[in-house]
């Protein structure tokens, strides 16, 4: 099990000014590893302590006592998250730079989660946002709390929307496809499989790293070579209850010393060549996703058994560098593993 994370005292973060940390924290080390590393991330309560939505929503919109009744419907299956989610966005008709005033006095940033970008800038990490939020919201949330330069660094792959600035009129979310979930997982994946591959650029496969907060967030968790839950939240109890392996976080610096353990580690074992020394063959829809041209989507979380059935020449295919077993074959072998003890 991973030690103990020791949380800094705590510091009020609003905005970027006050986001600014030590110049010794913020020009990173460069961990001088061959194996490429990929980050992708939930956003709200894990990048952010607060749900974007839920702000919009419960000071512009249906109120927090009807969105909670909303989220229930959601969790019984009495409705679908699209036909929920379009009543929560629908009962919005603020101007957006209205409702941005007011979310960005209501978030609070991880208060490290700067230097931990700037630290993946630095190592060439790619950082991806995945969230079932609107792409408008969570871009002007970054570029007003990283800054423009910074934030252009993240790729968010999320709903996009149509917001109306006229006061009056509802906004409206506009799906990434035409399901119950605003999402075609199969579709999603042949949009993006010409262009991905196992490899990275530079040759190695590499390493992917999840960093969620809820129990939503398990779909992709369950997909990472490196998986970190937010400590006390539901994605840690879901991990304990299942025996998930899991490394648990305060802040984003508690994530930050852990990369740079598992990736000297990884280092030292292998030298970057052939697979990760935490591989888990579930990352596999992961990394093919993951390329210069391409990020990673939602049909990357379907579960393992209807892979076969929604991609079955993709789930039989791989091979590993060494023209051994499929990697899904693995998968029990090789399940993703904690950080090394300090």
């Amino acid at each position: 099990m991973a030690p103990a994370a020791i949380t800094p005292p705590a510091i009020e973060v609003k905005s970027l000014d006050s986001l600014k940390a030590p110049k010794s924290l913020v020009d990173s080390s460069n961990i001088g590893t061959k194996r490429k590393i990929i980050c992708f991330s939930d956003f709200d309560g894990t990048i952010f302590m607060q749900d974007t939505g839920h702000i919009l929503f419960n000071s512009f919109g249906c109120g927090n006592e009807r969105r909670q009744i909303l989220d229930e419907q959601i969790h019984s299956g009495e409705r679908s998250f699209r036909d929920v989610s379009e009543e929560m966005w629908g009962s919005l008709s603020v101007p957006f730079d209205d409702g941005f005033e007011v979310m960005k006095g209501a978030l609070d940033i991880d208060r490290d989660f700067q230097t931990f970008h700037k630290f993946c800038i630095n190592n060439k990490i790619p950082f991806n946002v995945i969230s079932a939020g609107l792409k408008p919201v969570l871009r002007r949330v970054l570029d007003h709390f990283l800054g423009e330069e910074d934030s252009k660094h993240i790729d968010i792959v999320a709903n996009d929307a149509i917001i109306p600035t006229d006061g009056t009129s509802s906004w409206k979310p506009v799906w990434l496809h035409d399901t119950e979930l605003g999402h075609d997982k199969a579709k999603s994946i042949n949009d993006f499989k010409d262009s991905a591959r196992l490899e990275s650029e530079d040759g190695t496969i590499p390493m992917i790293v999840f960093i969620g907060d809820g129990v939503s967030d398990l779909p992709a968790a369950r997909e990472a070579d490196v998986l970190f839950a937010r400590r006390g939240l539901r994605l840690e109890e879901y991990c304990i209850e299942n025996k998930l392996p899991y490394i648990p976080f305060d802040t984003f610096a508690d994530i930050q010393k852990e990369v740079i353990k598992i990736a000297k580690v990884d280092d030292e074992k292998t030298k970057g060549k052939g697979l990760p020394a935490n591989f888990n063959p579930r990352a596999n829809m992961w990394r093919r996703a993951s390329s210069k041209t391409a990020v990673p989507v939602f049909a990357a979380m379907t579960p393992r058994d209807e892979k076969m059935f929604v991609w079955p020449e993709i789930f039989t295919q791989l091979k590993t560098p060494l023209d051994g077993p499929p990697l899904e074959a693995l998968e029990e072998q090789n399940p993703p593993i904690a950080a090394p003890a300090a």
